[in-house]
């Protein structure tokens, strides 16, 4: 009976309505992310900041996220507790920390350990939300964690939009994020409860961790996420800079650089949505395997198209945009698929700490080998990433294992 209501539930505008509320909530309590990244330049004046500083302070929030996910995994803290109650919770914690930033910092002493609090309390909001998206779909659930994943990639880019069309407090900016974040939790407790696929609550069971890593179909959808991630995170924090350069040459402005990067990252929100509804019909690893080409072939262009003219940079940029964020959710879909459901939270929110720490050391290589060598060895070597990506799903396509994705479609 379950299953045939569950069933019933693929295609219904009950599903779709829930994840779109999902997707809702995950773009307001991820703003708590972007929202110092959109006062980094007002904070690096009024601060004084070196660019040590300014690197400090915009990667606390990420090693933040990546200690919780590793905490909340190990933990399994979103297979034991509710993942609708765990999202809520620290979105508001997280709200309550990142408004603490707000009134309370006034250099770095007190923003860095402030900025990484909001980092370890997103953790609760990001892989959950995955789960929870898990949960309304089987037959669908490329396009479900898709829409997640869009929304995060859309909230990525509105800091470059708001910098370049927008001249507010910086504490305004973010006790807005703040006020957003609390809205998110408040619209998954109001407006969304656990899908027809969910799974009861598991034991707890510090081991699991090591036994999810070492089953063959998920060590290698991580590879494959690890590969894209070592490219993904660079490609949105660099190509920024990279365009002010460009089109600093050709004698355009600084905030039409920020409007284009803008609208290059928030490509991306369409990419995963594309690549889900391409996936759950052809499959996870044909998707995924497709869009690391395109985006390893579209790193490796850029970079010899800087001094190119404009229409031809930035079309190809919009194709990096597309592509580098259209496998993501595939790979996060994929380990739902792959690993035993009770502990489906517990090897996403793995993928995930793993995923982002891999970041903090592709992030900082690319400005030392642009300083060296310049941007085309930096952007051929995030293309490294989609290599190794492929590599991992094609052998994986070969498994027994790939008939368990997207209902046997590999």
């Amino acid at each position: 009976m379950a299953t045939r209501s569950a069933d019933n539930t693929e295609g219904t505008p009950a599903q779709w309505r829930a994840l779109g509320f999902l997707a809702l909530t995950e773009l307001f309590g991820m703003t708590l992310w972007f929202s110092a990244s959109a006062v980094v330049p007002t904070l690096e004046q009024e601060w004084e900041l070196s660019s040590g500083g300014v690197g400090w302070l915009t990667s606390s929030v990420q090693i933040g996220f990546v200690v919780g996910t590793f905490v909340a995994a190990f933990l399994n803290l979103p297979d034991v507790l509710s993942s609708r109650r765990l999202l809520a919770s620290s979105a508001l914690l997280g709200a309550v920390s990142n408004a603490a930033f707000a009134i309370f910092a006034v250099g770095l002493w007190a923003g860095i350990p402030l900025r990484f609090t909001t980092g370890v309390f997103l953790a609760g909001v990001y892989p959950p939300g995955m789960k929870l998206a898990a949960t309304w779909s089987m037959r669908y659930r490329g396009v479900a964690v898709g829409l997640l994943v869009g929304a995060l990639t859309i909230g990525s880019a509105s800091p470059h939009l708001v910098r370049s069309l927008t001249d507010f407090p910086w504490r305004q900016v973010v006790l807005l994020s703040s006020a957003l974040s609390v809205a998110g939790g408040a619209i998954v407790l109001a407006f969304v409860r656990d899908g027809p696929f969910s799974s009861a609550p598991a034991p707890f069971d510090p081991r699991m961790v090591f036994r999810l890593l070492a089953e063959r179909g998920t060590r290698l959808a991580n590879l494959g996420y690890l590969g894209h991630m070592w490219e993904l995170y660079a490609m949105w924090t660099w190509v920024p800079v990279f365009l002010v350069g460009a089109l600093e040459g050709q004698g355009s402005t600084a905030s039409l650089a920020g409007t284009i990067a803008f609208s290059v990252i928030a490509v991306g929100g369409l990419g995963s949505v594309v690549g889900g509804v391409l996936a759950d019909r052809w499959g996870r690893t044909a998707i995924t395997s497709a869009a690391m080409v395109v985006s390893g072939a579209s790193a490796l262009s850029a970079a010899m198209l800087f001094d190119a003219s404009l229409w031809l940079l930035v079309s190809v940029l919009f194709v990096w945009g597309f592509t580098v964020v259209a496998d993501s959710a595939q790979f996060s879909a994929a380990i739902t698929e792959l690993s035993p459901p009770q502990y489906v939270g517990t090897s996403l929110t793995m993928q995930t700490a793993m995923g982002f720490l891999l970041t903090l050391f592709s992030i900082q290589l690319v400005p030392m080998v642009v300083d060296s060598v310049g941007w085309s060895l930096a952007f051929a070597m995030l293309a490294l990433g989609p290599v190794v990506g492929v590599a991992a799903m094609l052998r994986l396509r070969a498994l027994p294992e790939s008939t368990r994705l997207a209902g046997g479609r590999r």
